[in-house]
């Protein structure tokens, strides 16, 4: 135990990453680890059954602020101590995380203002991630934490690296001091007050500011233009914390330990979507590597998806560079214990979207607190069961091949295009009884992934060049710049396939309504325009042209009544009052061609439609024709070796071809070219091609 005084809160600044910050050579797997948690003395013990399991790695400490910190200055690490000691005794790896996503009562009680306003008021004190991250107060104790905790563990030789905060945003935090920061950023970003607004349209129900000393709380507007400027400054502050905190914890650091942060999605009862409160792309940009928590259905409803999203989106953070997943599910809810194979499908499922480390959460399940029932690699008596002897064959078979699997590159030739700022411009308006942004974007994820067609996920803020493609799919960019969309165009121009869905270019980067026929800067490229919308009711495509049956062949939540100019129309709607109006078009632009779809399809449609695009746009899945629930991604090596897993997703043997041979490396048998691969239910392959 040792006491600190205060340390003074530093400034943010641009932070350049080490090259010498690296991760072990291999794929590493893992668990969370709360020796305080523990409901006896058992670390010494936990660590030699993780050991037994294959586990190679641990993440500590970042959920338990008030233990280590007991009162202000008044530092405790035993049990920091205990749990390296013990890891490393048997030669296991340690992630120490930043403890400033759970504040410690006395921080609470001395600091109040440390508790984040919300449009609801004050936060009370219990819940994590009740604080304001850009109070002062708040700032200097986790840099005193932070500080003390770097100093304390650097020099230990089982710690290769630190976790930032924990699945960090900005909780809604939007008190008088945010407000007042807002309204500093609104001067730079518009030195005219005529200017703004204009551009938000403020002079709609006496909105209008006409001075800077009269600026409102955003908490009550009406007005989605300042409401979602408000939001991407929201996000703003979680990339400032972020690269806040990477710069302290950079410069107390070793060189070589790494630094990370886990990154969360959308939630819809699961890991599903973009995560609307964080950009991932500028958050990810202080960090040596990339990192995610991704938790998803199982048993019945496991389909692997989720785990490619959510890989596909971590991978794309920092253009195609190998991630780590932070947390993932063993056990967790009572209703996704996995199924006897499905946690070794899991964790290869990770790995082939470019993972090089799978972690649970965590390794045995709490006794106390709203996680009671989130179970973890153990259940509450920590003994070894079912699930620790599945999660042990991997643990096994990383052990083996892990060297080999770890570096694995992807080129893909697809992508699909998000926006933080269309997701919130989109969502100020959601058509047909509450449907979002992630419930349009994710049906084209999903037929693109079930046909085994593998994407990146592209941003405005992606370093990624557009001509790497083939195909961008574009859901509801709802709002955008000319410029944005100018690139998008111009993509198409140079030859490339662009697919837009409806809700397109509707409005500008300021969600200001676009004065011209809409789909604005998308019309000319699309060579399509439209005047009237509705939501559909009874509305089919006329004659089934993508074949896709009766009850499939339907629009649901939105239908823009298109009119072509120069593009050819792919289908129309079936409906009385409208028979003539076009539901989707393509159109030829420059040396390549732009679709456009004025309506949201069934998921059948979508995958129709989709495989139209991916086909004219001349990309050739791994396998033609094998589909979910088979599901082939890959790479290729660091030996310049194509690698390809396979998994079956389904309670029924599965079995396809492969057109070259190789080595099935799971079992390590030769794979002739054209000779049957067998799965068995919920069971995965991994083929090395023989060469290069």
């Amino acid at each position: 135990m040792r006491i600190l005084g205060a340390v003074g809160l530093s400034l943010t600044a641009v932070v350049s990453l080490p090259a010498a910050a690296q991760l072990p050579n291999t794929i590493l797997y893992g668990v969370a680890y709360y020796d305080e948690y523990t409901p006896v003395d058992r670390v010494d013990e936990d660590a030699r059954m993780m050991r037994a399991a294959g586990i190679t790695v641990v993440r500590i400490a970042e959920s338990t602020w008030g233990t280590l910190e007991r009162q202000p200055g008044v530092f405790d690490f035993s049990h920091v101590d205990r749990m390296l000691a013990a890891m490393h005794r048997q030669g296991i790896k340690v992630i120490v995380g930043t403890p400033t996503y759970a504040v410690p009562t006395w921080l609470a009680r001395t600091h109040p203002n440390v508790l984040v306003v919300t449009p609801q008021g004050r936060a009370e004190y219990g819940r994590r991630q009740n604080m304001d991250i850009t109070d002062p107060d708040y700032r200097a104790a986790s840099e005193r934490v932070i500080v003390a905790l770097i100093d304390h563990v650097k020099d230990h030789p089982a710690v290769i690296g630190y976790q930032l905060d924990n699945e960090t945003k900005a909780y809604n935090t939007s008190g008088p001091n945010v407000q007042t920061a807002f309204v500093a950023s609104m001067k730079t970003k518009w030195p005219s007050l005529d200017a703004m607004n204009k551009a938000y349209g403020l002079d709609y129900w006496s909105n209008r500011i006409n001075r800077w000393e009269d600026f409102p709380s955003v908490n009550g507007s009406i007005n989605a233009s300042l409401s979602n400027a408000f939001a991407t400054f929201q996000r703003s502050l979680v990339t400032d914390f972020l690269t806040w905190q990477a710069k302290l914890v950079r410069a107390h650091a070793k060189p070589g330990q790494f630094l990370t942060q886990n990154f969360d999605l959308g939630w819809r009862g699961h890991s599903f979507g973009i995560q609307p409160e964080v950009d991932h792309w500028k958050s990810a940009r202080p960090l040596d590597i990339a990192g995610i928590d991704i938790y998803h259905p199982s048993q019945d409803k496991l389909t692997g998806a989720e785990i490619a999203f959510g890989g596909d989106v971590t991978r794309s953070m920092r253009n195609g560079q190998n991630y780590l997943v932070l947390e993932t599910e063993a056990q967790g809810f009572a209703h996704w214990t996995p199924y006897p194979g499905q946690l070794r499908l899991q964790a290869f499922s990770h790995l082939a979207s470019g993972a090089q480390m799978v972690e649970y959460w965590h390794w045995a399940t709490t006794a106390n607190a709203i996680e009671t029932y989130w179970r973890g690699l153990l259940s509450q008596d920590y003994k070894p069961n079912a699930v620790y002897a599945e999660a042990s064959t991997v643990g096994a078979d990383l052990k083996r091949i892990g060297p080999k699997l770890a570096g694995m590159s992807k080129r893909n030739r697809v992508a699909i295009y998000v926006s933080n700022i269309a997701l919130s411009a989109f969502d100020s308006f959601k058509p047909d009884g509450g449907v979002d942004y992630n419930q349009v974007l994710r049906p084209f994820y999903d037929a693109l992934y079930r046909m085994n067609v593998e994407v990146d996920i592209l941003s405005p803020d992606s370093t990624a060049k557009l001509d790497d493609y083939k195909l961008i799919v574009v859901p509801a960019l709802y709002a955008a710049s000319d410029a944005e969309i100018g690139r998008l165009n111009d993509f198409a121009k140079r030859g490339g396939h662009l697919l837009y869905t409806f809700k397109s270019g509707f409005s500008d980067e300021n969600t200001k309504v676009r004065y011209a026929t809409q789909p604005g800067a998308i019309a000319e490229a699309a060579g399509v325009t439209y005047q009237q919308f509705t939501i559909p009711e009874g509305v089919t495509l006329d004659g089934d042209p993508f074949g896709v049956g009766e009850t499939d062949n339907t629009a649901r939540w939105w239908m823009e009544m298109l009119t072509p100019t120069t593009a050819k129309v792919v289908a129309r709607y079936k409906h009385p009052s409208w028979p003539a109006s076009a539901a989707m078009t393509r159109n030829d632009w420059g040396k390549g061609e732009v679709s456009y779809i004025g309506f949201m399809p069934s998921d059948a449609l979508v995958e129709r439609i989709v495989a139209a695009e991916v086909e004219r746009a001349g990309v050739q899945p791994t396998l033609p024709g094998v589909r979910f629930p088979l599901i082939v991604k890959g790479g290729t090596l660091k030996n310049g070796h194509r690698v390809h897993y396979v998994f079956n997703y389904s309670a029924s043997p599965q079995h396809l071809s492969f057109t070259r041979g190789g080595t099935e490396l799971l079992k390590t048998r030769k794979v002739a070219a054209g000779a049957p691969l067998s799965l068995i239910p919920w069971d995965v392959a991994i083929v090395e091609e023989d060469g290069r």
